[in-house]
């Protein structure tokens, strides 16, 4: 999983970097975070006391779980110093503060 910010963080810092500090010209590996469900409630839950969660895993895990464990993105830190800014903690808190301030959200008879 790697958080939206941070791709394009990634993006724009790969298209800034220096030339010379490019040294592989095919595709750079990028590791963002991982997390189960589980993970993921008890994170919202620090903002949330009283959140739950139920889920029902279906066809899509067996996706999941033909994935990589972990991604090897120390050539990219090398190279041109990628380095994501969003963990767990950082990606919940930005995604509930953004949806309480979300205009769909906003009571309009306040």
């Amino acid at each position: 999983m790697m958080y939206m910010d941070d791709a394009v963080k990634a993006t724009l810092d790969l298209m800034e970097a220096s030339s010379n500090r490019i040294k592989i010209r095919s595709s750079y590996n990028l590791g963002g975070i991982s997390f189960c469900p589980s993970e993921i409630a008890d994170s919202i839950k620090k903002h949330i006391p009283e959140f739950e969660i139920t889920y029902n895993p279906d066809f899509r895990q067996a996706i999941a779980d033909s994935w990589p464990k972990s991604i090897n993105d120390q050539k990219a830190k090398e190279d041109w110093g990628w380095n994501a800014n969003f963990g767990l903690e950082e990606m919940t808190n930005e995604i509930l503060t953004n949806l309480v301030h979300h205009p769909i959200l906003q009571d309009t008879n306040a």
